[in-house]
């Protein structure tokens, strides 16, 4: 079972930053491969959803996303940093982490449009979730990207 935490960067405890900032390593620098600045100032302007599967009083992220403000990456709330760990991938907890996040964000910015840079490969993933493509595609980091948005 997952337990789903929203929070703001200054309420997350130092444990669970360092979980966060692991995690996030651990996907996109580590496994994609991809040398970036993962930690870029955004975290301090934005919500943090992070799902927690709890074992044995053990906890561990297993899916994490952030919400950034509107106006401080793009006019409108947009999701990024949006991961899934490789053993629970194909679950189907990647839809229920952004389905947590579009209600999250429709609570806190209503009539709000939604943006995301999505990697190109998962165009279909969002297409699903009323995302569309506003963007051709370009390169972030050396990896295919598009902008989608949810009006």
């Amino acid at each position: 079972m997952i337990k789903w935490q929203w929070s703001l960067f200054d309420e997350l405890s130092l444990h669970d930053l360092y979980e966060v900032l692991k995690v996030r390593q651990a996907v996109f620098v580590v496994e994609q491969g991809c040398a970036y600045q993962d930690v870029d100032e955004l975290d301090q302007v934005a919500w943090h959803l992070i799902g927690w599967h709890e074992d044995a009083g053990f906890k561990k992220i297993v899916a994490y996303l952030r919400v950034v403000y509107p106006e401080e990456k793009f006019s409108e709330p947009s999701i990024g940093r949006v991961l899934v760990t490789p053993e629970l991938r194909k679950s189907g907890l990647g839809k229920k982490l952004i389905a947590e996040a579009i209600v999250r964000i429709s609570d806190e910015y209503p009539d709000s449009a939604i943006r995301i840079s999505a990697q190109k490969y998962l165009e279909v993933f969002y297409s699903d979730f009323g995302f569309t493509t506003v963007s051709s595609i370009y390169k972030e980091d050396g990896i295919p990207h598009i902008e989608m948005l949810r009006s």
